[in-house]
């Protein structure tokens, strides 16, 4: 009888041990992500990601406008934009949202904005990030409510830095006071022609955010936050039952009629 008792306890803790396995092997993948660099991007194709451009409903690409060409994402007007770019400003999200992390970006601007496209736009893309869940853009919708980490290539003549700030929908705070000019540039050098350029965004949800390019910090806010006064984000702030501040959200990058390729977008989570 005690033989027996003692073979079913055994039995017990091995169905035990073998039920929770799955959950432990998650934790320790989650522990071993945290301070390493995940590609978003795989070089391949755009599995993980999901195109929003205006106009069109969530997961439509028109004109096969997000591509990847010779393992390059791109921001491509080369088919069915003959009668120009009608601002049909897109975004590709990534599938999941992040709150505390480093994000590092490799891009580059090639060729001619498309036609039609709006003088601002030339050699403008950005990555949105604290951005809304791309399901509540409306199909006119142009820029996602977000804080946009705006990447410019520089003109033939004078000072354009890149990895500014831009606020669609957004208010942060800069030394201390609630900053709400939609844009402010960044202490930057400016890039010239189709040369790479690598920049970093470190984000700690809704505290510090840090736009950073060569080893440098270029620019830093905090309490990234709806701006009650859109009339799109109100309605986000009611469905948040009242809640403004952002301490996360989705990532995209974006399509503004000024072909842009990605050689590189990469995460690493924090541990906040």
């Amino acid at each position: 009888m005690k033989l027996h008792l003692s073979s079913a306890l055994a039995l017990l803790l091995l169905l035990s041990c073998v039920a929770t396995l799955p959950a432990a092997e998650k934790e320790t993948e989650d522990k071993k992500s945290e301070g390493e660099w995940i590609q978003l991007f795989n070089g391949k194709d755009l599995t993980g990601w999901v195109p929003k451009v205006r106009y069109h409903e969530l997961g439509e690409n028109p004109a096969n406008t997000f591509r990847v060409e010779d393992g390059l994402l791109t921001v491509s007007y080369a088919d069915g934009y003959e009668d120009g770019f009608k601002e049909t400003f897109g975004h590709l999200f990534y599938e999941k949202p992040f709150s505390n992390y480093r994000l590092r970006v490799e891009y580059r601007f090639l060729g001619d904005q498309c036609k039609g496209g709006p003088g601002w736009a030339f050699r403008n893309s950005g990555v949105m990030i604290h951005g809304e869940d791309p399901k509540t853009m409306g199909k006119d919708q142009d820029f996602p409510a977000s804080i946009e980490v705006q990447l410019l290539g520089g003109r033939e003549q004078g000072s354009r830095p890149t990895v500014n700030l831009c606020t669609p929908g957004t208010n942060v705070v800069m030394d201390g006071k609630l900053f709400k000019p939609h844009c402010i540039n960044s202490s930057s050098d400016t890039y010239r022609g189709d040369q790479w350029v690598t920049c970093e965004i470190e984000a700690h949800g809704n505290g510090t955010i840090k736009h950073i390019i060569d080893g440098k910090v270029v620019l830093e806010y905090e309490k990234s936050q709806l701006d009650p006064s859109d009339a799109h984000s109100k309605e986000l702030i009611e469905k948040a039952g009242g809640e403004l501040m952002l301490s996360g959200g989705s990532i995209s990058l974006q399509s503004e009629s000024h072909p842009v390729q990605f050689r590189k977008v990469e995460i690493m989570l924090l541990d906040e």
